[in-house]
């Protein structure tokens, strides 16, 4: 019997995608959830197939933190407390510096970096005050530039020591901190990139080997399942990405750099040209979130 069995798990970013594939399994687990996002019919339609009498919703935005602890504290209120916090919530946006729209640049930090913070903050009492694991959901990014992305690269390195930081403030308190690192996965945020920006698509594909392959969401939510079993301070998927993390210093030099130079001198340029027209610096999806109402 695992560990996870009766334990109360929240998740931001729970309604789709790696948020969704983490919950599924946790549920089989015996993990009674707590399901955070903004997409509110997904998340209703999530909760009816894991069975609602184990799972609570909240639709609350990361950036919010009274909603985030409004959500705490309903879980609480539910459950009893909360073992296991999953922040998992996260966004992209498209193009170069240049080019990508400063709203667009801001939303990423505010999801992505104080909504790791806000989850945290509005859940800890309950974690400490059950001895239990926080798992920050990082990226590859944190340890190799992306160009076209440069709000996400700084978003995930800045979770990535966040997650350094928490683990040194609360081990004497007996909570475990882990930081997930993944390369490309197969999700909405990738494919729809894909779909939006062709020279996105040409890339990735350019990009040297293995940083040109796509993981599934299963084996994706399969290894982060286990790093929570675990209580694992790092979480790697594939597990080659974990090399990254001591090659990071290499990949910042002239010699590091240079397999990725030329391509983005070629495709850069057409990158941000696609994202002119089609005027907007983010997923139709992620607009939509945005709009009064959604």
């Amino acid at each position: 019997m695992t560990w996870l069995q009766g334990k109360v798990v929240f998740i931001t970013g729970g309604a789709r995608g790696i948020g969704a594939e983490i919950a599924r399994r946790l549920r089989n687990k015996g993990a009674k959830l707590v399901l955070t996002d903004l997409d509110k019919a997904e998340l209703a339609t999530l909760a009816t197939g894991l069975g609602e009498d184990g799972v609570l919703t909240a639709v609350a935005d990361v950036r919010d933190l009274p909603a985030m602890q409004a959500a705490a504290a309903a879980a609480v209120e539910r459950f009893g407390g909360i073992d296991v916090v999953v922040a998992n919530a996260g966004i992209a946006s498209y193009g170069s510096v240049l080019q990508v729209d400063p709203e667009a640049f801001k939303r990423v930090l505010d999801v992505n970096v104080l909504g790791v913070f806000h989850t945290v903050r509005a859940t800890l009492p309950s974690v400490i005050e059950r001895r239990g694991y926080v798992l920050v959901v990082s990226s590859l990014a944190a340890y190799a530039a992306a160009p076209g992305l440069a709000p996400y690269n700084a978003s995930k390195a800045g979770v990535e020591i966040l997650a350094d930081v928490l683990r040194l403030e609360l081990a004497h308190r007996g909570v475990g901190v882990g930081s997930s690192h993944m390369s490309w996965i197969d999700t909405a945020l990738v494919r729809d990139t894909k779909t939006d920006l062709p020279a996105f698509g040409e890339l990735l594909a350019k990009l040297p080997w293995p940083l040109n392959k796509t993981t599934t969401v299963d084996k994706c939510a399969d290894a982060l399942v286990k790093g929570i079993e675990g209580r694992r301070d790092h979480v790697y998927c594939p597990p080659w990405v974990g090399a990254f993390r001591w090659l990071k210093p290499v990949l910042s030099t002239p010699v590091g750099a240079f397999p990725i130079r030329r391509t983005t001198a070629e495709l850069l340029p057409r990158m941000d040209a696609e994202v002119a027209a089609l005027g907007r610096s983010t997923s139709a999806y992620n607009e939509d979130l945005q709009k009064p109402g959604a």
